[in-house]
């Protein structure tokens, strides 16, 4: 879809969106997009090496308040970019196209508005931004910028998913009656403090002031994916969870339990511990012909008519056809893909190179946020929330 058709979509164009904003950078084939990352800690700072890989994009600028990251970002570049303690700098810097946005949550906003202010394409990581009304200044802006806005939920870029939900909704699994999403770790998600006072500005998602905790760092894709393959957002949430495991200071929840309502009654569960990994990362779709099962780089399905399960069975018709049988998972799913973040990183060159709206874009990110802050909403208060209409 061209970015002009996205705009008019979002009921957010003004007079004159439509023609080409002055000064937004759009390269030919043969550019190189100069990229500048804010915020170099743990996301940031990993996806500079796969930057590195991809032709066409080049790591030009690097900032971060604290400055042992940055210096360890400059490493992964030799050197070979600008470094910044101070993101406006980096955004006045005529050596950077766009930006990649990977600071604490509660940053995202004003760091992303401030980039498409710049004319900068951005990338801002999940979940997009922190609370009701930055999600819908974000979108207002975005949706009236001429620049490309691509959201960090890569899964949503990632061909195997893209596949799965083609499946799904083409009819594979039948009505899709419910959804199980679990992300699980045993550990206690802190990171090394060098120096005490720096203790809130590295493991700031232990600090409500500044993160979401487990709902916005780790459920936020499991909720994209669930609005994506129901193509729905959803009409309530309710939640528990707590401190119960980890003693240590912190203030956003160490486990979460979330059930979120859509339409037609499917029901979609969340949970995310951090005190056992059984299973890890899954996501189960559930429908009357059968469920499909994704963990990280893999699928499954598992139909509901187990007889034409067996090691010699029935596949596509065909009799007799050998089937490669999981007993717990099914049949698996074979997709030729990419890793999920290099893939992210792929379509948002394209994007920029082309002019269109990215899978995960302004709006998806939006709607993933506003679960994300109903959900905690519902956490913290112990009651249903409600979805907002006039937010998006």
């Amino acid at each position: 879809m061209k970015r002009r058709d996205f705009v008019a979509r979002t009921g957010m164009a003004v007079a004159g969106v439509s023609a080409m904003n002055a000064g937004v950078f759009y390269p030919s084939k043969n550019e190189v997009i100069k990229i500048g990352v804010v915020g170099t800690g743990d996301r940031g700072g990993g996806l500079i090496p796969i930057i590195n890989k991809i032709e066409g994009l080049k790591v030009t600028a690097c900032c971060d308040v604290l400055p042992f990251r940055l210096e360890n970002a400059m490493k992964k570049i030799e050197g070979k970019a600008k470094a910044y303690s101070d993101y406006k700098k980096l955004l006045d810097d005529k050596n950077v196209d766009a930006v990649l946005v990977a600071t604490p949550f509660s940053e995202h906003s004003h760091i992303a508005l401030d980039a498409l202010e710049a004319k900068k394409h951005v990338y801002c990581e999940k979940t997009m931004v922190k609370g009701y009304d930055a999600i819908k200044s974000l979108v207002e802006k975005a949706s009236q910028s001429k620049n490309i806005f691509q959201t960090g939920h890569q899964y949503h870029n990632s061909r195997l998913y893209t596949h799965v939900v083609d499946l799904i909704k083409n009819g594979k699994i039948g009505k899709i009656t419910a959804i199980e999403c679990q992300w699980n770790r045993n550990g206690n998600w802190r990171r090394p403090v060098p120096s005490p006072e720096l203790e809130r500005a590295i493991n700031w998602r232990m600090y409500k002031q500044f993160s979401g905790g487990l709902l916005a760092e780790l459920c936020s894709h499991q909720l994209d994916f669930t609005n994506w393959v129901l193509d729905a957002v959803p009409i309530k949430v309710v939640g528990d969870g707590g401190i119960d495991y980890w003693k240590d200071g912190r203030e956003t929840f160490d486990n979460v339990h979330m059930i979120y309502t859509y339409p037609n009654g499917v029901r979609a569960k969340f949970t995310c511990l951090t005190s056992n990994s059984k299973d890890d990362y899954q996501i189960k779709v559930l429908g009357d012909k059968g469920t499909i099962t994704i963990d990280y780089s893999k699928a499954w399905f598992f139909p509901e008519k187990r007889e034409k399960t067996k090691e010699v069975g029935e596949v596509d018709g065909v009799s007799g056809a050998t089937i490669k049988w999981n007993k717990e998972k099914g049949i698996p799913i074979e997709v030729e893909h990419l890793d999920p973040s290099k893939q992210a990183l792929l379509d948002f060159r394209d994007s920029i190179l082309n002019n269109t709206i990215p899978k995960s874009n302004v709006i998806s990110g939006a709607k993933a946020a506003v679960c994300v802050q109903m959900g905690l909403d519902a956490l913290y208060t112990g009651e249903m929330v409600h979805w907002k209409d006039e937010l998006i």
